[in-house]
């Protein structure tokens, strides 16, 4: 993994906008509906290609294929495994319950989307069927990354952790929640083996530990959650035992949607147990309103020294488009609370496509957004070096 020895190198989360089209070619095949699934390779294809060009576009560094042919950053996985099947029945995040007039504001969005609360449910052992779907994103990716050879520092590619996955499509066959969440890591443990042996940074998507502290764990005690997420971090090292800590970065968020976030855990009550993952570096929200405030868990727990931070520095819910003196201070922030300039890559929050039809933020804002990423991160470049 690359660190930031020259400049304050920038990168993202992941997901990025799609074109309405493919969205809906998205949908209706999670919807188990007949689609033209060349139509689908062609513009899942065609969207790499374009989130590729902007990433470059505007500056960034560390990028990724936007997971454009994905319906959903870790519901994508009920398509690639089996033993899914039915609807999960999840609880409403905590403030959406004791917020409800925010709740109806949020349906009044009318956003056509994928099953982002309705997730098909485990009903069955779960198992990898073919990593086919898998090798063609990737064959998708590296065609778009060979139109601009030079131009980048280093491509990485997405993938949904086990805790995601369980916590978010629920559990109707396994005994116990750690069963599961061991069963999904075994079984993810190939494809993130691929994205290893492709050549790409793999990171691991972990909402998980934090936002479920407001879902599946709303009515446990703090003690509980992170006892249920120890389990999902081991399971985590498990899965990645053959990839070497340095090729993995890890993002953990706390819902990529612009609520009241009130009932969020606080980053100084999850960061003692999830610094135990085997990574490289830990891609952490710090932008929005809610946690710009916590650089001072990151002085309190530092991470291990050869360890990375990728502190969001803009924020993916809202069409704002910060400014570049903005990043840059809450760039030198980072550093200060790390310690090391050249452990710093700056990120952004989350992504800006984490469901099909899931966008708050529009497409040309999107690519401002990043430009002021990497305006950002040279004025802070010019202070620290």
């Amino acid at each position: 993994m690359q660190r930031s020895e020259k400049r304050i190198l920038t990168t993202h989360v992941g997901s990025l906008p799609r074109q309405r089209e493919l969205s809906d070619l998205l949908i209706a095949q999670e919807d188990r509906k007949a689609v033209d699934t060349a139509r689908l390779d062609e513009l899942a294809a065609a969207g790499v290609r374009h989130c590729v060009a902007q990433q470059i576009k505007s500056g960034l560094d560390v990028i990724n294929d936007g997971e454009q042919p994905r319906v959903g950053f870790q519901t994508y996985v009920a398509q690639r495994l089996s033993g899914f099947g039915g609807v999960s029945e999840r609880l409403p995040f905590t403030d959406f319950a004791n917020y409800p007039d925010f709740g109806q504001i949020w349906a009044n969005r009318g956003m056509v989307m994928s099953k982002v609360f309705d997730a098909p449910a485990a009903d069955a052992d779960v198992h990898y069927i073919d990593l086919a779907p898998a090798r063609r994103e990737c064959d998708m990716f590296d065609a778009a990354l060979a139109e601009h050879a030079g131009k980048y520092v280093e491509p990485f590619m997405t993938a949904a952790c086990p805790g995601i996955v369980c916590t978010t499509m629920g559990n109707k066959y396994y005994d116990t929640h750690e069963a599961y969440v061991r069963a999904v890591a075994r079984e993810m443990q190939q494809e993130y083996e691929l994205i290893h042996e492709r050549g790409y940074l793999l990171q691991l998507d972990c909402p998980d530990l934090a936002m479920e502290r407001h879902g599946m764990f709303q009515h446990n005690s703090i003690k509980e959650f992170q006892d249920a997420i120890a389990i999902h971090i081991d399971a985590i090292n498990q899965a990645c035992v053959n990839i070497p800590r340095e090729r993995i970065r890890l993002h953990v968020c706390w819902g990529n949607y612009d609520g009241p976030h009130d009932c969020d855990v606080p980053l100084a009550d999850v960061l003692p147990v999830i610094r135990h993952a085997n990574v490289g570096a830990f891609a952490i929200e710090f932008a929005n309103p809610r946690h710009q405030h916590e650089y001072a868990a990151l002085k309190a727990n530092p991470l291990p020294p050869e360890v990375l931070v990728l502190p969001g520095v803009i924020d993916s819910t809202v069409n704002y488009i910060e400014h570049p003196q903005v990043i840059c201070n809450r760039i030198l922030e980072a550093v200060d609370a790390v310690g090391d300039k050249e452990r710093v890559i700056a990120g952004v929050d989350c992504g800006f496509g984490t469901f099909a039809g899931w966008e708050m933020v529009a497409q040309s804002v999107v690519w401002a957004k990043f430009a002021a990423l990497a305006e950002g991160a040279r004025l802070a470049s010019a202070k620290l070096w």
